[in-house]
C-alpha cells in the first residue's frame, strides 16, 4: 500500500522574495533598541528612569527625545514584528498540520531561549530573546485561534498595561546593579543566574499584546500588502504615534528636568500612561515605515538596501550591539558608565547601529545570511 510522503517544512522565504516593509521596520527598530538599552548603563549622582539627572541642558534635551520617541516604543514594535513573522511561518507551513507547525515553532523557541540565556549570561542581562522564546513556546498554541479570540487576549494583556506603575521611574543614587555592571566574572554569573529567570518568565507578559496583534496583522499580510491596507496603516501611524508622543510628555518632561517630580501616586499614573501609549506608538512606527517602504519599493538606494539587510539579519545585529555595551561599560573592561553622558551614549548607540548596518550590507553583498540567522534556520528547519 502506497504511503503519502510526510510534508517537509517550507523553510524561510528567500531574501529576494521578502517584502520591503517588515525588513525595513526591523532595521530601523534596531536603532531604537540601541538607544533604549544603552542609557541604562549610566551612573550619576541621581538616576531616574535610567537617566542621570545631573547632566547638561543638551543631555536634558536628548533625555526628552529618547523618553518621548524611543523608551517603551521600540520593544512593542519588536513584538509586533515577531508575531508577524510567526504568522508568516505558520502560513508557509500549513501542510505540516497543527502538530507539525507547533513542533516547528517549538524548535524555533528553543534556539531563542538557549541563545538568549547565553547572551544574558555573557553579554547583556537585559536580553529579550529568551523571553520571546518562552512567549513563542506558549504562543504556539494560539497561532490557529480565531481572530476574535486573539484580539480579546491581546486586549486583556493591553489592559494590564493600564494598571498604575512607576517601577521604571524609581529614583536611585546607586549605580546600576551588579547584574548590569559586575565588578568581576564571579559576581556577573552569580547575579545574572538570579535575575535572568525572572526576566525570561515575566517578560512575555509585557510582550504578549504586540505579539498577538502581530499574529493578526500577519494573517492579513498587512505589512506585505500595504496598498490593500493603506487606510488601516495610515490611521494606525497617525493615531499611534500621536498618542505615544502625547502620552510620553508627563514622564519625558519630568526626566528632562522641565517639570518637578510629582507624588508617588501621580508617578504611578504617568508611568502607566507612558507604557500603554508606547505600545500604540510601536504599532504606529511599524505602520509608518511600511507606508514609506511602499513608496520606495522598486527604487531603493544603497542606504535603504543596507538598512533592509540589517532587518534581514536582525538577530545577529542585535547581539553585536551587546558586544559593544559589554566592552564599553563593564567595570573590568573599559568602565565608561560613569564617564559617558546621555548625549555621548546616544551617539555611541547610533554609531553602533550604523556599524551593524555596514556589517549587514557587507554580508548582503556577499550573499550571506547572518550567522545567528543560519543557526535559527538550521535548528528550526533542519537545513542550511
Amino acid at each position: 500500500m502506497a504511503t503519502t510522503p510526510q510534508a517537509r517544512p517550507a523553510g524561510p522565504t528567500a531574501t529576494s522574495e521578502r517584502a520591503l516593509g517588515p525588513d525595513l521596520a526591523r532595521g530601523f527598530m534596531l536603532l531604537f533598541i540601541a538607544l533604549a538599552n544603552s542609557h541604562y548603563f549610566l551612573r550619576g549622582d541621581v538616576v531616574r528612569g535610567g537617566f542621570p539627572m545631573d547632566g547638561s541642558r543638551l543631555d536634558s534635551a536628548v533625555t526628552w527625545l529618547i523618553a518621548t520617541f524611543v523608551d517603551g516604543r521600540a520593544f512593542p514594535m519588536f513584538g509586533l514584528l515577531f508575531g508577524y513573522g510567526v504568522a508568516h511561518i505558520v502560513r508557509r507551513n500549513e501542510a505540516l498540520g497543527p502538530r507539525g507547525v507547533r513542533r516547528l515553532l517549538w524548535r524555533r523557541s528553543l534556539v531563542l531561549i538557549v541563545v538568549g540565556f547565553l547572551h544574558a549570561m555573557l553579554l547583556f542581562v537585559g536580553d529579550i530573546l529568551a523571553a520571546y522564546g518562552v512567549l513563542l513556546l506558549l504562543g504556539a498554541w494560539t497561532v490557529r485561534w480565531r481572530a476574535r479570540w486573539l484580539a480579546l487576549l491581546a486586549a486583556a494583556f493591553f489592559a494590564l498595561g493600564l494598571l498604575p506603575s512607576a517601577d521604571s521611574l524609581s529614583i536611585s543614587t546607586d549605580p546600576p546593579d551588579a547584574s548590569m555592571l559586575s565588578p568581576d566574572l564571579v559576581t556577573m554569573f552569580s547575579e545574572r543566574l538570579v535575575v535572568q529567570p525572572l526576566i525570561i518568565l515575566l517578560g512575555p507578559i509585557g510582550f504578549a499584546c504586540p505579539f498577538l496583534v502581530g499574529l493578526l496583522a500577519g494573517r492579513a499580510r498587512v505589512l506585505e500588502r500595504p496598498a490593500e491596507h493603506r487606510r488601516l496603516l495610515t490611521v494606525t501611524a497617525v493615531v499611534g504615534i500621536t498618542v505615544a508622543v502625547l502620552g510620553a510628555q508627563p514622564v519625558a518632561l519630568m526626566l528632562a528636568g522641565v517639570t518637578d517630580v510629582p507624588s508617588q501616586s501621580t508617578l504611578e499614573l504617568i508611568g502607566s500612561l507612558h507604557d500603554w501609549s508606547g505600545v500604540l506608538g510601536g504599532f504606529g512606527y511599524a505602520a509608518l515605515i511600511t507606508l514609506v517602504a511602499a513608496r520606495l519599493t522598486g527604487r531603493t538606494g544603497r542606504i535603504i538596501e543596507a538598512i533592509r539587510a540589517t532587518g534581514q539579519r536582525s538577530m545577529t545585529c542585535y547581539l553585536l550591539q551587546s558586544v559593544v555595551w559589554t566592552a564599553v561599560f563593564t567595570p573590568f573592561l573599559l568602565d565608561l558608565s560613569g564617564t559617558l553622558t546621555v548625549t555621548t551614549t546616544a551617539l555611541l548607540a547610533t554609531a553602533t547601529w550604523a556599524a551593524t548596518v555596514v556589517v549587514a550590507d557587507q554580508l548582503r553583498q556577499h550573499g550571506r545570511r547572518g550567522p545567528f540567522e543560519v543557526l535559527v534556520r538550521r535548528v528550526t528547519y533542519g537545513r542550511r
